[in-house]
């Protein structure tokens, strides 16, 4: 198969904004239209446009994690942000907040709904990866076919 390089080019440009843009709809999603599932579907898109460009080596090469643990890692943060404050006394999913002094940031304020929003990005670029994992693999061959 031959590769363009105006597609590798443009892949690898576009892969790392689309990153970096997750992420701030990741962070910016309490306040703001955003949060886990948007910022999830902009990084899972970031890895489609990887596959357009490289076929599912190269999003292999990108994520080194097999996509099924990805996702069930986001299951795991997910499902333990909504438990943890029933274990606490509170409610399911009963939001906390918390005020941290950063060096370079001020003062940032973090909620328990930003854990729960990125479990569910982690969710959703393990589904991307687990989608794009399913359309790279070699096709059965009729002497393969049981």
């Amino acid at each position: 198969m031959r590769r363009s390089i105006i597609v590798d080019t443009t892949a690898r440009l576009v892969f790392h904004s689309a990153v970096v843009l997750s992420l701030y709809l990741l962070f910016a999603g309490h306040n703001q239209p955003g949060g886990g599932f948007v910022g999830g579907l902009v990084a899972g898109t970031a890895l489609a446009v990887h596959y357009i460009a490289g076929g599912i080596e190269d999003v292999r090469g990108v994520m080194p994690v097999r996509p099924w643990t990805v996702l069930g890692g986001g299951m795991v943060v997910a499902a333990s942000s909504a438990l943890i404050p029933l274990a606490a006394g509170g409610a399911v999913l009963e939001s906390g907040l918390r005020s941290l002094t950063l060096p370079l940031l001020g003062t940032v304020k973090i909620t328990s709904a930003l854990a729960f929003d990125t479990g569910v990005y982690i969710v959703v670029v393990g589904l991307v990866a687990m989608v794009l994992e399913a359309f790279g693999d070699e096709p059965l061959q009729e002497a393969d076919a049981p």
